[in-house]
């Protein structure tokens, strides 16, 4: 077995008595999250799923999205079809209207979503946007039992205030990936302006949902970065993407992450974010088994149903393999 050496105590352990010291409270260091990322797979991936049953239990939080606002965003995100910036084939249309959303939202509290996200391009709603939303919100709140999520950029205290008055409960807003990295991947804003955003959503009260993509030409090292930025932040429900190759984007030619690449990430997240819902999010339908095998590698939420511009996976399925898997769907509040 590979053995861990810990600069920063002078000792050395394996994988086991890592684990078990993650299990009793430790926080493990950058150091020793790099040197685990290449431990034998299938011992640390059951590592990684023990301390996700420690710390979460059987809990898995599952939601679905709706792409309420599509295209013509001003932001040159290197991943994404909805960029102005690139001539991809994407739909473009602006904010649904009420009826539009609220059925998509009952439709999918009917077959067993119980969070909701609403999602909308641009680099922030506009102010009358986010007015609008609001009423929908309400409107909705009013008739269906559905925790609402909301993801609109970069927008302002004053705006999550709003949209939290109206019956919102959480933010979604990633970091997209790590801070040495990121300038790679956009330069029409900064990770830093994602941080504000993500201290004035909390500022109104909003729980915080935020991670990012892996598979944009990033290194290991940087997703462990990012991995300890949101640790930092104190981010308990994380949504990870797997690029999924866009053509007429500048990452369109980008190669897919392997299955393995995707298993190390996030058994290694789960130790270091050791109690955080670890959400797969987009490109799980890359993998042959739909993420069956992450599932038992330390994930515990997911995205179901359709992406913003890709194809996902069917709530049904989903809720079928949850089951299978002996995770409970539930809602637990963060913060």
């Amino acid at each position: 077995m590979k053995k861990i050496y810990n600069i920063f105590r002078g000792e050395e352990m394996d994988i086991i008595n890592l684990k078990q010291k993650v299990i009793n409270g430790y926080d493990i260091t950058i150091t020793e999250a790099k040197e685990l990322y290449y431990e034998d797979l299938n011992l640390l991936k059951d590592s990684a799923n023990e301390i996700r049953k420690h710390f979460m239990k059987d809990s898995f939080d599952l939601c679905t999205i709706i792409n309420a606002k599509s295209g013509s965003c001003s932001e040159n995100c290197k991943f994404c079809a909805q960029s102005s910036h690139y001539k991809s084939d994407v739909d473009t249309y602006p904010l649904l209207s009420d009826d539009e959303i609220i059925n998509d939202a009952i439709k999918q509290k009917e077959q067993g979503i119980l969070r909701y996200s609403i999602v909308t391009s641009g680099k922030k709603l506009s102010d009358e946007d986010v007015l609008k939303e609001a009423r929908i919100i309400k409107k909705l709140k009013d008739i269906c039992n559905i925790e609402i999520c909301v993801s609109n950029g970069l927008l302002s205290y004053e705006n999550f205030k709003i949209l939290k008055e109206a019956g919102a409960t959480r933010v979604h807003n990633n970091l997209e990936s790590s801070e040495s990295f990121f300038s790679s991947v956009c330069t029409t804003h900064t990770i830093n302006d994602k941080i504000s955003t993500i201290k004035a959503a909390r500022d109104a009260g909003l729980e915080v949902c935020s991670g990012g993509i892996i598979g944009l030409g990033e290194s290991y090292e940087q997703r462990i970065e990012m991995a300890f930025k949101l640790k930092e932040l104190n981010i308990k429900s994380i949504p990870i993407n797997v690029l999924n190759p866009i053509p007429n984007t500048p990452l369109g030619n980008n190669d897919v992450l392997s299955e393995e690449e995707v298993i190390r990430t996030i058994a290694v997240f789960r130790f270091i974010l050791k109690d955080s819902f670890i959400r797969l999010a987009g490109g799980r339908s890359l993998f042959k088994d739909k993420g069956e095998i992450i599932f038992k590698s330390g994930a515990n939420a997911a995205i179901s149903g359709d992406m913003l511009t890709t194809s996902g996976i069917s709530t049904k399925s989903d809720l079928e393999l949850i089951k299978s898997l002996n995770f409970t769907p539930e809602i637990i509040s963060i913060p």
